[in-house]
């Protein structure tokens, strides 16, 4: 049996990745930071909370991890840490470098001590790239961030790179476009979108209040992309790659679709714009070319834009104590969104006969 460490699975990748990982055969060590609360809904709604082993570990401490590696002695690690939401990266921008970028070079060194055989994984970004140089972007795009997140980010892949070359450590990058999930955080605008929709549905909220409408990304499902994370590991030769879909929609086409997949009709009756939700330095466009990972790693995405956001409302919807019956049993609903539907409200809410 292989051992895999997850740092940050309480989040949505380490809950995914641990749900895989899981279904792998894998024993999972999943970590969390010391001064964080533990809230394990996440596992508890994929049904592995009593599947995986929790450790308090903590990336700006090396002593601790050299600890957690030297008991598990893990085959495989992959490290989700950070503190990842760009708009709180400007407001507390030293913690954020510690963390997400210097919080890596201490796990590497760890690894490097502790557990040197250990496959190492660690979480790029597409918020490397930013004021992109070409579209799409490609793993020899040049970056240019413009957040102390995406700043520390390139800390973090340049570093794991170079503890590939100077000590032969098995390290590889996935640089992630935008990935979202029912389990998503609520401060992220994709589920601020749904929460809301939800909210408006269930007569519990009026408007909608949304900063730059026109701003792309490159929106996927964070359950497809933990996949290609452990097939990174699998390979003969360590690497980096771009994980995306090849196709860019801006949060204006993600808020049209969402109250559309709740019946509220035109998002504009809902809407208002507010620039107190604009980054102070805000992305406009951005696109993966993920040819690589389809070519050397057989990956691609399966969960189209449409069934991300379909998964995303109804979700919320039930979170909200809507029924969702009529609008699973809909013919435009698969039964990939479904399911996910239903582990995401698992135990809130039944909706075993819906999803048949």
């Amino acid at each position: 049996m292989k051992t895999a460490l997850i740092t940050g699975i309480l989040g949505q990748d380490g809950a995914y990745l641990a749900r895989f990982l899981v279904g792998k055969g894998y024993r999972v060590i999943g970590t969390y930071r010391r001064t964080s609360q533990i809230h394990t809904w996440r596992l508890e709604a994929l049904g592995i909370q009593d599947k995986v082993t929790l450790e308090c570990m903590d990336l700006e401490d090396l002593s601790n991890q050299i600890r957690i590696l030297s008991k598990y002695q893990p085959d495989e690690i992959y490290n989700l840490a950070a503190q990842s939401f760009v708009a709180i990266s400007f407001e507390q921008p030293i913690i954020t470098g510690q963390i997400t970028g210097m919080g890596v070079v201490n796990l590497l060194e760890a690894t490097r001590i502790a557990a040197p055989h250990a496959r190492f994984y660690q979480a790029s970004t597409s918020e490397m790239f930013v004021r992109v140089k070409e579209t799409p972007q490609t793993e020899t795009t040049p970056f240019y961030p413009r957040s102390p997140y995406g700043a520390a980010k390139v800390y973090g892949h340049w570093i794991t790179v170079n503890y590939r070359e100077s000590y032969g450590i098995f390290a590889s990058t996935g640089i992630l476009f935008n990935h979202e999930s029912p389990l998503r955080g609520i401060e992220f605008v994709t589920r601020k979108i749904t929460d809301a929709v939800a909210r408006i549905k269930a007569g519990l909220q009026d408007k909608l209040v949304l900063g730059n409408m026109a701003a792309r990304r490159d929106w996927g499902f964070a359950g497809d992309y933990v996949e290609a994370m452990w097939n990174m590991l699998q390979q003969d030769d360590p690497g980096d790659y771009v994980v995306a879909t090849g196709e860019s929609h801006s949060v204006e086409d993600f808020a049209s679709l969402a109250f559309e997949v709740a019946g509220l009709g035109d998002w504009q009756a809902f809407v208002e714009t507010s620039s107190a939700f604009r980054r102070p330095s805000d992305v406009d466009f951005l696109i993966g070319n993920a040819a690589k990972a389809k070519a050397q790693l057989g990956w691609e995405p399966r969960v189209n834009f449409e069934e991300l956001v379909q998964m995303m409302v109804y979700s919320d919807l039930g979170r909200q104590g809507v029924s969702l019956k009529d609008m699973l049993l809909s013919p435009g609903v698969t039964q990939l969104v479904k399911d996910e539907v239903a582990v995401a409200l698992h135990p809130v809410m039944d909706v075993s006969e819906a999803v048949k």
